[in-house]
């Protein structure tokens, strides 16, 4: 009997979501997703420290945003090495709020890896889901770059960057769980908040059914799982990024993974959103979880690329 990995597959586009090499090999993703807490811990481990040290080395009197892009250029190409689809690169978090300033780090992201001779069409870019962002993420992919929009909590999110013709989402499944457990404390009951009546799938399913009806194009990959359960119960997505642990668990059972999400069930009465700026954020804001957890993932995303740094300062000594 086949694996739910591979059961899985039969439905949806498999993607890793790490920087272990190792790992990748062993589970043969499709596509591969980093962020800076992924290259952060990488980077710490001695099979990985080899790459920051030889970046630091070959670009000493670099400043220092120009070494992290370096190196994510250079964990993306070993990843490109290993996986046959693409990979996402993140840009520096601290620019979540900073349209040109996004667009011109992901041109900058997109000229190293063309120097480096990897295909544009094989690289994600990934900016957080702000509004700001999705309007950097309009404007690059007009110019041909493609774009990953992450930290994406809700369907208003979803809305605007499918108006700006994006060309793939990572709505989080993992992150909105925990919002909501936490949020209802000891009359939180685990069974009752399973499958698909997890709260992180069903803002995920309602994205599916949304972009299907209404025939758009982008791109759902399901991010941010806390279980095995959250995976199955997409099955059917255009894509799930998966962390390694959880892959692994997938390949050990035996089982099937029908598909949960369908593109020919997405019908009925589904209404179109305003998807301009006074309603994003106007939406936005009436979404206590997104919000909170839009910032929150910000705010960690950043924490970590400054622990990045002072990894690269340390390394120029």
């Amino acid at each position: 009997m086949p694996s739910q990995l591979d059961a899985l597959r039969n439905h949806t586009t498999v993607v890793a979501d790490t920087g272990d090499f190792e790992a990748m090999k062993a589970l043969r993703p499709t596509d591969a997703t980093t962020n800076p807490s992924l290259i952060l811990k990488a980077v710490q481990q001695d099979a990985y420290r080899p790459l920051l040290e030889k970046t630091a080395r070959d670009h000493r009197g670099a400043p220092t945003a120009e070494l992290m892009d370096r190196l994510l250029v250079a964990f993306g190409r070993a990843i490109l090495n290993i996986v046959p689809g693409r990979v996402s690169t993140e840009v520096d978090a601290r620019l979540s709020f900073d349209t040109r300033a996004t667009i011109e780090r992901a041109r900058g992201l997109i000229a190293l890896y063309e120097a480096a001779g990897v295909p544009r069409e094989r690289v994600l870019i990934k900016i957080a889901s702000t509004w700001e962002g999705i309007q950097a993420a309009r404007a690059l992919q007009a110019e041909g770059v493609r774009c990953n929009l992450t930290l994406l909590f809700s369907l208003p999110q979803a809305v605007a960057c499918a108006d700006a013709n994006v060309q793939l989402i990572s709505p989080f499944v993992g992150r909105i769980y925990d919002w909501h457990k936490k949020a209802a404390g000891a009359a939180w009951v685990e069974a009752d908040h399973a499958g698909a009546r997890d709260p992180g799938v069903q803002s995920v399913t309602r994205i599916y059914q949304y972009y299907k009806r209404f025939g758009i194009a982008t791109e759902i990959m399901g991010a941010s799982f806390r279980n095995v359960g959250q995976i199955l119960a997409l099955s059917g997505c255009d894509l799930l990024t998966i962390s390694p642990e959880l892959l692994t668990q997938l390949a050990a059972t035996e089982g099937d993974a029908p598909a949960q999400l369908r593109a020919d069930a997405a019908s009925g009465d589904i209404a179109r959103i305003a998807s301009d700026e006074v309603a994003f954020r106007t939406q936005l804001n009436d979404d206590a979880m997104a919000s909170d957890k839009l910032s929150e993932g910000i705010r960690a995303f950043v924490a970590d690329a400054i622990k990045l740094d002072a990894l690269i300062e340390a390394q120029r000594g």
